[in-house]
């Protein structure tokens, strides 16, 4: 497994541009320490580690339409350690509200991707997505599930439509956006912004 992200990692970087890795990093190091601002203690540590998290994995999924299972797994053992670390309750009580977050919405994705391939007869999402909604589903609360989702769709769709008002070409509903571009950053700024408020 360490073997096939390595080279996942390894052709991915050969397609980023010096200027890209400074983003990258400064991208990083501002989500982490903004994690940090806001919340001061080891859980805007483990925060800091979402934001680098999801940074890798959009990055991975705008240049191959992979999400990595390993960035997916360390992604939800570092929630459920977060979830475990919470102050509403005792650890168990904690770690299972956030295992059944994580598994209702993984469930959900997946019957829209079942659901897409049935009635249109080709993928409209992966399985990567749907690992990915099952990290939502660990990190966030009810009250912010539905607002990252929205975020990333939102994202998508303005992205989409400025590529179709640039290229000057009409709607076609064949064209490919990697979603996990859009939603692994979405989780952590609804991470963050349920911290806030």
């Amino acid at each position: 497994m360490l073997a096939r992200w390595s080279n996942i990692v390894s052709r991915t970087r050969t397609t980023l541009r010096m200027s890209d890795d400074l983003t990258v990093v400064a991208a990083c190091a501002a989500s982490t320490a903004a994690s940090l601002i806001v919340l001061p203690n080891a859980q805007g540590a483990m925060g800091g580690g979402l934001a680098v998290l999801m940074i890798m994995i959009a990055i991975v999924d705008a240049r191959r339409f992979i999400i990595p299972d390993e960035l997916t797994i360390a992604a939800l053992a570092v929630g459920f350690l977060h979830a475990a670390m919470l102050d509403s309750g005792s650890a168990a009580e904690m770690l299972a509200t956030a295992a059944l977050r994580g598994a209702l919405l993984s469930l959900a994705f997946f019957l829209l991707l079942v659901g897409y391939r049935h009635f249109r007869g080709r993928e409209g999402m992966g399985l990567g997505d749907v690992k990915l909604a099952g990290v939502a589903g660990v990190w966030l609360d009810w009250r912010m599930i539905p607002i990252a989702v929205e975020m990333a769709a939102l994202a998508a769709l303005a992205v989409y439509a400025v590529r179709i008002f640039q290229k000057r070409r009409s709607f076609r509903t064949t064209l490919r956006l990697p979603f996990g571009l859009f939603f692994a950053p979405a989780i952590w700024l609804a991470w963050l912004l349920g911290v806030l408020f």
